[in-house]
């Protein structure tokens, strides 16, 4: 009724036909006599003319840029001289005998819809159907689709069977604050969004089901950051019975690793292996547990040397250095203190090699002579190379030598931008300390399994046990964490213990796997990989709402649509809620 095709579908095959297209107006160029029309559908675009008479531009009544219309006319051939090359459609024009105007635009539009990237975020998520018009805007949507069409073909490939877990759940006492749903049925009672589909899909394991894949919607109340959308997000979760630490890395580097190969930017490398690096060791070379592998430089450990030297400020904290091989002016070095004192550094110390090994630099009259030599062979300098010291307690030092390394690389400009480089980061900390609430907590997942088992946590200090956790990291962004899980009520019942919890809480608040843990529960093992933070890099975009058809804003608003919003006093009494 509407159209003989989509515009993609024509080509110079169709020449002498008559035929029906529909779209929407995105330019008018009027020429007097004869006036041009660019008309866009979500496939193409396609140059209508509009008659050669001023009795024929009267087509034009009413139309303005995005009216929605519906166009019958001739497909003809352009001349030569009016090709265009840039455009699939480039060698055809449509002259139309006839327009229908479908939706009428009866406001100013708040923006030029090509332009939409360049203007305000909150503009443009207040009407974000308009901005989905733009062309980039709307590839990287379509984008969005191919990809996870593509993860789902892998998946299935590998044996996994998609499962849906519930939306509506019961709370959780671990990780991010819940999203709460009041029950009607329920007096004061409230199901919560799932954080991630943790506890069903160990239960899937438990009931028999051998691989289990979906791609999930999760829901965290969170700050939003550039790489983290508030609210909810979508993350391919799968988990496979009878499985180790090494099957799901298998799993994890085959399909991230095909992803990226077939939707990488031309001309960008794809690692096939991903090398494992444990926690100990990241903190240690890059600083952080989500190394950027694109940046050659590695932070080494000299805190043993310079214990035995004459800095005073050295002598009795963690001392991290990091070498490059570049030339540096003074600004150079000056730019760089500024920013290590803005990171709430003391000072950025440094040492220079000479031609002849001799150094230069604020560090060098506190090393003694007869340990110069012993500290180039230590940190392996030769002439040219400038070091760069940090120290401070050792959790700082790691963070700020961290720091120093990204802006250090960024400066010099040796980070490899054409290129994916993903790790595996293994061997966290089952515990932590936490200083607000002065108790032992869980660093990560609860329901990981603890390196040692029952033994480990019966006979070692909670805060040197080791978990069978780990992430999967790509350019400096953390892509996905997993992990062994616990299937062992004895084992779960301690590790919960000395994070706080007694056995009544787990009843209360795990009861579900706290029961199916006493029928057989199989090993298992499993990650999930996020889907928003895949593309974003894929799309090298600097924030992820730009792969995400309707985001909300930074403070977690439905700019479009008005969410959050108020209820009427008759609906709170429904739920039997009372603002206070």
């Amino acid at each position: 009724m509407y159209r003989t095709k989509s515009l993609a579908e024509f080509s110079e095959k169709d020449v002498g036909s008559t035929v029906q297209v529909s779209g929407w107006v995105a330019n008018i160029r009027d020429h007097g006599g004869v006036s041009f029309v660019d008309l866009r559908d979500m496939y193409d675009v396609m140059q209508v003319v509009m008659g050669e008479t001023n009795k024929h531009t009267s087509l034009l009544k009413g139309i303005v840029k995005e009216t929605c219309v519906s166009i019958t006319g001739v497909i003809e051939k352009r001349d030569e001289d009016t090709i265009n090359p840039k455009i699939k459609l480039g060698t055809i024009e449509l002259r139309a005998q006839k327009v229908e105007i479908l939706g009428k635009v009866r406001k100013m539009l708040p923006f030029e819809i090509s332009a939409s990237k360049d203007i305000r975020e909150d503009k443009r998520l207040e009407y974000r159907y308009l901005d989905l018009r733009n062309e980039k805007v709307k590839e990287n949507i379509l984008f969005r689709s191919q990809v996870i069409s593509y993860i789902r073909e892998q998946m299935n490939g590998l044996g996994f069977t998609e499962i849906q877990t519930p939306i509506l759940c019961a709370s959780s006492p671990e990780g991010a604050r819940d999203y709460v749903v009041p029950s009607r049925v329920h007096k004061g009672k409230f199901y919560a969004l799932p954080q991630a589909p943790q506890q069903y899909k160990q239960l899937l394991m438990v009931s028999g089901i051998d691989k289990y894949y979906q791609i999930a919607p999760c829901f965290r109340d969170e700050d939003a950051r550039a790489d983290r959308s508030p609210g909810e997000f979508y993350q391919l979760d799968f988990e496979m019975s009878f499985a180790t630490q090494e099957d799901v890395f298998e799993v994890g580097q085959k399909v991230l690793s095909n992803v990226f190969k077939k939707f990488a930017p031309e001309g960008y490398s794809v690692d096939d292996e991903f090398p494992v690096i444990t926690y100990k060791e990241a903190m240690l070379k890059y600083g952080t547990d989500k190394p950027d592998l694109r940046n050659p430089l590695e932070i080494i450990d000299v805190t043993d040397f310079f214990h035995r030297c004459t800095f005073k400020p050295f002598t009795k904290c963690t001392v991290r250095a990091i070498k490059c091989h570049a030339e540096m002016s003074k600004s150079f070095h000056k730019k760089l203190e500024e920013f290590a004192l803005s990171i709430g550094m003391g000072g950025l110390g440094y040492l220079y090699v000479n031609d002849d090994l001799s150094y230069y630099g604020p560090i060098d009259k506190f090393i003694p002579e007869d340990m110069k030599t012993q500290f180039r062979e230590l940190a392996g300098l030769e002439a040219g190379d400038t070091i760069f010291f940090i120290g401070d307690k050792e959790s700082r030092a790691a963070q700020f030598a961290g720091q120093i390394r990204t802006e250090l690389a960024q400066r010099l400009g040796i980070i490899d931008d054409k290129s994916y480089r993903f790790c595996f980061i293994n061997d966290f900390p089952m515990y932590e300390y936490d200083e607000q609430e002065k108790k032992i907590s869980f660093t990560h997942n609860p329901f990981s399994m603890p390196q040692g088992g029952l033994e480990a946590l019966e006979t070692k200090n909670p805060l040197d046990i080791l978990a069978y956790q780990f992430d999967i990291v790509c350019n400096g962004v953390e892509l996905s964490s997993g992990a062994v899980r616990n299937h062992d009520i004895d084992i779960m019942k301690k590790a919960f213990s000395i994070a706080g919890y007694d056995e009544e809480v787990l009843k209360e608040k795990f009861g579900a796997l706290y029961n199916a843990f006493q029928y057989g529960a199989p090993p298992h093992a499993g990650m999930a990989p996020g889907i928003d933070r895949m593309l974003m890099l894929l799309r090298n975009e600097e924030n992820i709402r730009e792969v995400i058809a309707f985001p909300m804003d930074g403070k977690a608003q439905d700019l479009m649509c008005g969410a959050p919003s108020e209820l009427t006093e008759h609906q709170l009494r429904e739920v039997h809620i009372k603002l206070r």
